[in-house]
């Protein structure tokens, strides 16, 4: 396919029309509210349940409240909305349609499991840049309990977890784009090709998201030219220390050195040696409570410029794993830079 201002490369997009961040916000869990982020959060919740019956109804909440006070900061109401982009971890996405049904607002449920906010992102932003919505909102979420019930072990079993191992956050972050300018735009994406590695270990996510992250990475800088300076920062959703360091490997086997700039959400999002957290922190709220609180912020003090954003995924079920299948991986990448 012949390349336009607005294709780039092999699989990136340049936006001709801008899509602003219009506002955000994030919500996250006791345990994320005792890390190094705790003053950039919206919301921390006194306890796991957010006084729901159920883990997933919890979640939900965190959904509902995501989407509602990021609206709200924006001085908005909800029926200017044209459109929500929506996902989570759980089957179904019964976190999202549980959080969202009762806002009456259009909505498309997707799933890139913890890349998901990179999904929802881009989607969202080329819907506002092709003039298809003057307003919309990004959103996803993740609940340890409920992603703990759902893809390992009941937390009552009480199982030794290996240090390769993260710990899923409780949180949710949720975005509005808005065709109108703001101190926050988006430049362009680049969308990822599922990865796979062979990597079979659920308890160590991040070797199987880092050859997607790298592919992800990679290709922005080559299909926008750039070297990887251009950015103040790269970075990762959930790859945890482990997933950093074959990251890392992986790009300077394709002649790309970025441990200056990068960071990972998952790394930042908890104090290791504190709350042992082991290799970090996962999960759709991970990448997605860090963007709308601690990264955003950077951005409007006008610490950084430019960043490179890529949640990652790790693309498993219950049924394909307990099939022997390998875990698959994908990322998703936004250009933000501050105005």
């Amino acid at each position: 396919m012949k390349e336009t201002k607005i294709q780039r490369g092999k699989q990136s997009i340049a936006f001709e029309k801008t899509p602003y961040v219009h506002s955000y916000a994030s919500i996250v869990g006791p345990k994320e509210g005792e890390g190094p982020l705790a003053s950039y959060f919206d919301m921390i919740t006194k306890d796991f349940e957010l006084g729901q019956n159920t883990w997933e109804e919890a979640e939900s909440q965190l959904v509902t409240f995501a989407i509602k006070t990021a609206i709200k900061k924006g001085n908005l109401k909800p029926e200017q909305i044209r459109y929500l982009f929506a996902g989570d971890l759980l089957g179904q996405l019964i976190g999202s349609t549980f959080g969202v049904k009762d806002l009456n607002i259009p909505v498309f449920g997707l799933y890139g499991a913890c890349s998901t906010m990179g999904e929802s992102l881009s989607l969202a932003s080329m819907c506002i840049s092709g003039g298809f919505a003057d307003y919309a909102t990004a959103v996803t979420s993740s609940h340890f309990a409920s992603a703990e019930k759902q893809f390992r072990f009941p937390l009552e079993y009480g199982n030794q977890r290996p240090l390769s191992a993260t710990w899923t956050v409780t949180g949710s972050g949720a975005v509005v784009l808005s065709s109108q300018e703001s101190d926050i735009k988006i430049t362009g994406i680049t969308t990822g090709t599922i990865m796979d590695y062979g990597i079979r270990d659920s308890m160590n996510m991040g070797a199987s998201m880092a050859p997607a992250a790298c592919n992800v990475i990679y290709q922005n800088l080559t299909d926008f030219d750039i070297p990887v300076d251009y950015y103040d920062k790269i970075i990762t959703g959930d790859l945890g220390y482990i997933g950093q360091e074959i990251l890392f490997k992986l790009l300077r086997d394709n002649g790309y050195e970025i441990s200056q700039v990068h960071m990972d959400c998952g790394i930042e999002i908890y104090d290791n040696e504190k709350q042992d957290t082991h290799s970090g922190g996962s999960g759709c709220g991970c990448c997605a409570s860090t963007l709308c609180g601690y990264i955003f912020e950077q951005l409007k003090r006008k610490e950084w410029k430019r960043i490179l954003f890529v949640p990652t995924g790790a693309l498993l079920s219950t049924v394909s794993f307990n099939e022997g299948q390998n875990i698959p991986s994908i990322a998703h990448g936004i250009m933000f830079e501050r105005v």
